[in-house]
């Protein structure tokens, strides 16, 4: 730890506090956009705190480049598989399975499952789009309504979009707290099941009574002839199953990275653990921390996916449509980059490490000033991707300076903090209520802006126990 914390004032603080506000503001109400605004709340923060021009502007971009070197490439990687996946219908094909595997009467959880699955690699609003079909043919089977379909797929993709890498959210939030994104993925999926279980809960409850409702407010039954019985979606399905790829096809890409990560992860924590020096210098541990980086990890997956899913298409089709993936995860990796910038300054200004101490001497956790933090973010200005980012950005440095946290915990409870109560100003709520054709106000809120918030409450419960264990 330096000095720097020793000669921080007030007016960093102040600095500190008017470049978040202006942050928000600008995202919220003006045509800045986020990446600019990142960059602005940067400088008034290193200014304030008493650093040089010159200086402010070599902390943020080596901010800036530092947090995409750890994930820039895996976040391309990442949509790219996540668009060979969507366009061959191997998201589908895995969406059949589940149904088939868990069997009737459980179709709540056929379509949680998939979601859950699916929006690893996929952006949850393209998930949703393309598997809402299958969760309509699944519709007022044992007197299941529409909505407790749509809910129990709507919230299975948001949970691990908001989570799980390779995800870009979460990647970024690893890149930014250093962490190893095999334990991110681990804490992803164990901080976020507790929450499938509760919007199940939701989902069964309160779907029919929501229809109910519309159904007496506006006169029109919703899903129409869009409901089936589960005999015909099994009819459907066979129908289809001759244009989509094979499950081992479609799940390898998806799997073989998780895989390969989690093994570099275990060789080095079993070798970090012993200290086992012979194990960690071994040819298998090197060949382990090789294709169990996340950079060749998610490359392979992309292999894998272009060639087993793709081998229908000619190159320029393949490429083509992988491009249209990256074209997605540009300002994705512009904005992440600008997050790091803004923790770039913040670590080397000292003001993070002022705070840090400050912070330690309050009696909170801290684990809560990221999700704290996501919560406001989200609330304010809707995007997920941006409220884990700045979380991210701004508690990093802060954190450092604390005994004791679990940085993978604190990366997630930014992520976990991003997940509340979805409304009017995020791009999913509106994906989910038109699709579904919910067009009341009410009856939006209750659909999505309830459920979310619901599973933001029950993650923020299993973060603090699990944190209380192990942090």
């Amino acid at each position: 730890m330096n000095g720097a914390a020793s000669t921080v004032g007030p007016a960093a603080i102040v600095g500190l506090v008017f470049g978040i506000a202006l942050l928000i503001f600008l995202v919220l109400r003006t045509k800045i956009h986020a990446i600019l605004a990142l960059v602005i709340a940067a400088s008034i923060a290193g200014l304030s705190a008493g650093m040089a021009p010159d200086a402010v502007v070599n902390s943020i971009t080596r901010g800036f480049g530092g947090t995409l070197s750890t994930i820039g490439l895996v976040i391309g990687f990442g949509v790219m598989m996540g668009r060979i996946l969507e366009v061959t219908g191997a998201a589908e094909r895995l969406a059949i399975t589940f149904v088939r595997w868990l069997g009737e009467k459980k179709e709540e959880w056929a379509m949680m499952a998939t979601g859950y699955i699916v929006s690893i690699p996929i952006f949850c609003d393209s998930a949703f789009v393309i598997l809402n079909p299958l969760a309509r043919a699944l519709a007022r089977n044992s007197g299941k309504s529409v909505l407790t379909m749509g809910i129990a797929l709507a919230g299975g993709l948001m949970l691990t979009h908001h989570a799980v890498p390779p995800t870009p959210g979460p990647l970024g939030a690893a890149g930014i707290f250093g962490v190893d994104i095999g334990m991110m993925i681990l804490w992803g999926v164990v901080l976020t099941l507790p929450a499938t279980f509760m919007l199940i809960w939701y989902a069964r409850v309160m779907g029919p009574r929501i229809e109910a409702m519309i159904l007496r407010d506006t006169g029109e039954p919703l899903g129409g002839n869009a409901a089936a019985a589960f005999g015909q979606f099994k009819e459907a399905a066979a129908k289809r199953e001759g244009e989509l790829p094979s499950l081992t096809r479609s799940v390898l890409p998806i799997l073989v990275p998780i895989l390969l990560i989690f093994l570099n992860t275990v060789v080095a924590g079993i070798a970090k653990a012993t200290g086992d020096t012979a194990l960690a210098q071994s040819g298998f541990a090197q060949v382990a921390a090789f294709i169990g980086n996340p950079v060749i990890a998610v490359g392979i997956g992309v292999a894998l996916a272009a060639y087993g899913l793709a081998g229908h298409m000619t190159r320029d089709e393949a490429v083509g449509e992988m491009e249209k993936g990256v074209e997605s995860a540009g300002i994705i990796m512009l904005v992440t980059g600008a997050g790091g910038a803004l923790g770039g300054v913040l670590r080397d200004s000292g003001t993070g490490q002022y705070i840090g101490e400050w912070v330690a001497t309050l009696p909170l956790p801290a684990i809560l000033i990221p999700f704290v933090i996501a919560t406001l973010v989200r609330l304010i200005q809707g995007s997920g991707t941006v409220a884990i980012i700045t979380a991210a950005s701004i508690s990093s440095p802060i954190l450092a300076q604390i005994e004791g946290v679990n940085m993978a915990l604190a990366a997630q409870a930014a992520c976990i903090g991003s997940m509340v109560f979805g409304y009017f100003n995020d791009s999913y709520f509106w994906v989910i209520n038109r699709i579904l054709g919910v067009k009341n106000a009410k009856h939006q809120l209750l659909t999505w802006s309830v459920p979310t918030t619901i599973g933001w409450g029950t993650a923020l419960v299993t973060l603090l126990v699990v944190n209380a264990i192990v942090g």
